[in-house]
């Protein structure tokens, strides 16, 4: 049974999640959370201050000695909004992996909002058409589902302390003037969102994050007519009305963090960010039409966890989501810069054979088929930019999409397979591998000369597609072509121009023939 360890690293707070597999699922072995402020001068000046560092790094210390003795087989620690935007996020993820070991990775708001999406959509109550916010320090996701498949999804600049620190951090409680600033950019923002959407009616919202909960309580025990605090209730409470997350976002400024800290859920560390959240909560839910939400305490860390159970184990469910997820993200662009999938659809069934035929020979592990597969389907995205040098514009589209279900470093991987299909031949100083672990360099330079296989296979468009024995020898590699109706005399030219190359990084003979 296998351990495994999601680290969220957010704007306002660090979070910890271990998780065993047992039966295909997941049973969770702790839990762990602490507010460090991350993002607050991030937000302020563009860089993370050596205090919120050495704040949040204090967390993971703790977090990393939790997964040591959870004996965690695999970690995946995830950052979003703050080291985003920070100018030196890469010093922070140099001090992490200096503490830790942790290879900390700078994930999208797209990204984010995918991840948050597959931890929510463990929630029973999801199978149907469902709208999903989650508010975070940095960046508020908006995502509207249909039978736990995304729709449509958004990450906006909305995220609380980032809305504190650019409106609200001058005087206690904000003047007039500094919130009506910041009314005017939330509204501008979801204006800008709100047409992806379109109308919502009846449709049920779940919102995540520690904002959500705080407004949950908070908006239940308020009084209509006053901001006095009442005692807390025993039992907390899911659902915020729309109409009570209004009024209490409207008396919410007139408090100060003091007061404000004394409501139940708030506290003395979300006071300071609360008229922010309430007030995107409110907005938000009256520019859609929409009449509250259910809060739930699944988030990015239960995504990550998915995502990695997902991977680990082939026989559930979520590993048959995931793979629906990722092919559905390379076919979308494909289409987004004009390749079309059924022309590139026999390279990377060529792609797939030669991996599986040459499995003892080129010893790549499980994983690389589908990033070989993925490079085999766009590896002329870059004719959308230019035909010339398009290869290297290729690497360019790829390493910089939004990829759901591949991480930076697999985009990084995929994009590079796809770089080298011309007359260039790979090497550690080129742009492509500077990005990619130079562990996997050595099996990226194999995946390159099987996809410049496949593709030699397929130089002819207008025949049909050509079939292929592959023989292998100690030392030596035979393809036995069967001719198509227009033959397969280019096919066989292309291929033996790629035999010195095979030959020097597989180190065997590259022979062609008919069959």
């Amino acid at each position: 049974m296998q351990t495994l360890a999601a680290i969220d690293i957010g704007s306002n707070s660090c979070r910890l999640k271990i998780a065993r597999i047992e039966k295909h699922r997941l049973r969770v072995l702790h839990q762990d959370r602490e507010v460090t402020r991350l993002g607050a001068s991030v937000f302020e000046s563009g860089m993370i201050s050596p205090d919120a560092m050495a704040s949040t790094l204090r967390a993971l210390k703790r977090f990393y000695k939790a997964v040591q003795e959870a004996g965690a087989d695999r970690v995946r620690a995830v950052a979003t909004a703050a080291v985003r935007d920070a100018r030196n996020a890469q010093a922070f993820v140099a001090w992490v992996k200096s503490e830790t070991g942790w290879d900390l990775e700078i994930i999208s708001g797209l990204e984010e909002a995918r991840l948050i999406h597959r931890g929510v959509m463990l929630e029973p109550r999801t199978h149907g058409r469902c709208l999903l916010i989650d508010l975070g320090g940095g960046s508020c996701e908006i995502t509207l589902s249909d039978r736990k498949r995304i729709v449509e999804t958004v990450s906006l600049p909305l995220g609380a302390v980032r809305l504190t620190e650019e409106f609200l951090h001058e005087v206690d409680p904000p003047a007039p003037e500094d919130l009506a600033r910041m009314k005017h950019f939330i509204r501008r923002e979801l204006g800008r969102a709100g047409k992806r959407f379109g109308a919502l009616p009846r449709v049920p919202v779940i919102a995540t994050s520690g904002t959500a909960a705080a407004l949950v309580q908070a908006s239940a025990v308020v009084a209509k007519s006053g901001a006095r605090p009442v005692k807390r209730p025993k039992r907390v409470e899911s659902i915020a009305e729309t109409r009570a997350l209004r009024r209490l976002a409207t008396k919410l400024p007139k408090m100060t963090n003091q007061e404000r800290s004394k409501l139940p859920g708030v506290g003395p560390r979300r006071a300071e960010i609360i008229v922010a959240g309430a007030e995107v909560y409110a907005e938000l839910l009256e520019h859609l039409g929409l009449t509250g939400f259910h809060y739930s305490d699944l988030g990015l860390r239960d995504g990550v966890l998915a995502q990695m159970l997902a991977e680990q184990d082939a026989r559930t469910s979520a590993h048959q989501q995931f793979e629906r997820d990722r092919w559905e993200s390379v076919l979308a662009t494909c289409k987004r810069y004009g390749v079309d999938p059924p022309t590139a659809e026999p390279v990377r069934a060529h792609a797939a054979q030669l991996f599986r035929d040459l499995q003892s020979m080129h010893s790549l592990p499980a994983e690389y088929r589908q990033w070989l597969e993925a490079a085999a389907m766009m590896r002329d995205v870059g004719k959308y930019i230019n035909y010339q040098g398009h290869h290297r514009h290729t690497q360019y589209v790829i390493a910089g999409s939004e990829l759901y279900g591949f991480t930076p470093q697999q985009r990084a991987i995929v994009s590079g397979i796809a770089r080298y299909l011309g007359k260039s031949r790979p090497t550690p100083q080129d742009r492509a591998f500077r990005y990619i672990a130079a562990a996997e360099h050595d099996n990226v330079k194999r995946a390159i000369v099987l996809l410049r296989l496949a593709v030699a296979l397929n130089q002819d468009r207008a025949s049909d597609v050509l079939r292929v024995t592959v023989r292998s020898y100690p030392k030596r590699v035979l393809l036995e072509i069967q001719p198509g109706r227009t033959g397969a005399e280019l096919e066989l030219w292309s291929l033996r121009k790629e035999a010195d190359y095979f030959r020097e990084v597989f180190r065997r003979e590259l022979f062609a023939t008919l069959a």
